[in-house]
């Protein structure tokens, strides 16, 4: 079914402009009038628009200022200018907010038809490119996958297939392709971690990152903030709970106009869990050398939801002393919205100190929400939805207003994740006794069983970093979209959890993680 374009119009005039928009109603397009710049920025905060007409002379905000918003709002939406001057600086600085065109008054109804489709036409034309631009990288990917790949490569053709997934929307038939040949770089992928982890680990102890070996989440702090400890300007280090690589490229957009970046990328320790892969970020050591010098944090966290993270501070203040690294330092952890508000309130503070690490933890409260509740997995059925259902959130959220503020501060920001999330769409038994961990996608416990397609069997802990719970302790980390349920009602369980967002196994989703580095624009 072909959606009607839908088309905003703001001019201040725009009753004499009835015929026009009459004219664009004939032609199959819906339009939505409106006479100032500023109900122009509201209309498009709330609502999805294909293009939008603008006039430059408008009372109040004018076409100029209202562009500007719009762009920050909105980056990729098409928009039309219509002036009643021809100067030369004025069309230079709407072509510098990038515009897709611009009309002289007065206008006649023809005029703007032909701009319109232009300019839709481009956009349907662009979408039939991305999926001819994906059929003719199907068997690129495909033959990469049949090779040996290195760590960066991996992450090449991850950010390919995810860019891929946000790109193709409208032709049905690709997007099953792209999906399918995504489960079979995640089966590889899997395989791959299996093959390949135990000798990083091992590497990990006596020398950095290389092209054989990636950055590992106990790494992230010596080799993407320290360095920027040298005294020029504070840093301020947000780790944001359970962000994904699709999801940072939502949040992209909204802060290209305010800071210049660059991005990296580190593969997550394994288990891709929040007691595992962030006390290693904060502590620069893998759970195995941290259990062995903090035995009581370890076995008091590890089960309690609340305190299982609770030591993240005295572990970064730990790893700045071994470092050498005199610093004043400020933690927050923002686990509410009050917190998030009180945070953006008092952002400026930051800058009182030389280095701010800062936990956010709402994208990992939304993937759990999602699901535990009906309505947000209705809202967002699918990685497309939920990637804009984070989107949404982002731009109208005290984080988005503290990057704000950050950019008006001499200051350098380093975002990253502790781990990823994936849909968990198919079960696998597992058996255990009493004392296995809770966990969907890594447990660990006495002689775990399960079907060894499915995970990666883990026998002995310290091989992959892991703290060892004694005699016969194993673990087991699920491949691909697995998750485990017990065979006591079985079909209750895999009911309940299917489709929803987990973490902890050897996914692509979980395990590739951006590191962006961040200073204002000036």
């Amino acid at each position: 079914m072909i959606q009607t374009p839908h088309i905003l119009w703001a001019d201040d005039e725009i009753d004499l402009l009835k015929p026009h928009i009459l004219f664009l109603e004939s032609k199959g397009y819906a339009v939505t009038s409106v006479s100032n710049g500023a109900d122009a920025v509201e209309k498009v905060k709330s609502e999805r628009y294909d293009a939008v007409l603008l006039d430059e002379q408008m009372p109040g905000m004018g076409g100029l200022e209202a562009l500007t918003e719009i762009n920050r709002v909105m980056p990729d939406l098409p928009v039309v200018m219509i002036t009643k001057s021809e100067e030369e600086r004025l069309m230079e600085e709407a072509l510098g907010n990038k515009i897709s065109d611009y009309l002289t008054k007065p206008v006649n109804p023809s005029q703007v038809l032909l701009t319109c489709k232009r300019i839709l036409d481009r956009s349907r034309f662009q979408s039939q490119t991305v999926s001819q631009n994906y059929l003719q990288s199907f068997n690129k990917i495909t033959s990469a996958l049949s090779d040996r790949l290195y760590p960066g490569e991996w992450v090449d053709l991850y950010r390919e297939l995810v860019r891929f997934d946000i790109d193709l929307e409208g032709d049905d038939s690709v997007r099953q392709i792209l999906e399918d040949q995504y489960k079979e770089a995640n089966r590889i992928f899997g395989r791959y971690m299996e093959d390949n982890y135990r000798s990083w680990i091992a590497d990990s102890a006596s020398a950095g990152p290389s092209e054989d070996r990636p950055m590992l989440s106990h790494e992230v702090v010596r080799e993407s903030v320290l360095p920027h400890l040298d005294g020029s300007r504070p840093v301020v280090f947000f780790v944001i709970d359970c962000m994904r690589y699709d999801q940072w490229l939502m949040f992209e957009p909204l802060l290209y106009p305010l800071f210049e970046s660059t991005t990296s990328f580190y593969y997550s320790i394994l288990p891709t869990a929040t007691p595992y892969s962030r006390n290693a970020i904060f502590s620069g050591m893998l759970p195995r050398d941290l259990a062995r010098k903090y035995p009581k944090m370890w076995a008091d966290g590890e089960e309690d939801e609340h305190s299982r993270n609770r030591d993240e501070e005295a572990l970064l203040k730990n790893l700045l002393e071994r470092h050498r690294k005199s610093v004043r330092l400020r933690y927050e952890k923002l686990i509410g919205t009050n917190d998030g508000r009180d945070f953006q309130a008092s952002v400026h503070e930051l800058k009182q100190f030389d280095l701010s690490a800062v936990v956010v933890n709402f994208v990992d409260i939304l993937a759990h929400s999602r699901s535990d509740s009906a309505v947000l997995k209705e809202i967002a059925p699918d990685e497309r939805a939920y990637r804009a259902l984070t989107r949404t959130w982002f731009e109208h959220s005290w984080l988005y207003q503290a990057f704000q503020d950050l950019a008006a501060d001499d200051v350098t920001v380093v975002i990253t994740t502790d781990h990823g999330a994936i849909r968990s769409l198919h079960p696998t038994k597992v058996i255990g006794d009493r004392q296995t961990s809770t966990a969907l996608r890594y447990k660990y416990g006495r002689n775990l069983k399960c079907d060894e397609r499915h995970a990666i069997f883990v026998k002995n802990p310290a091989s992959f970093g892991l703290p060892s719970g004694g005699v016969n302790t194993n673990y087991i980390i699920a491949k691909e979209d697995f998750y485990f349920v017990y065979p006591t009602n079985y079909n209750q369980y895999v009911n309940k959890y299917r489709d929803t967002l987990q973490h902890g196994g050897s996914s692509l989703e979980e395990v590739i993680l951006p590191i962006v580095t961040m200073k204002p624009r000036r």
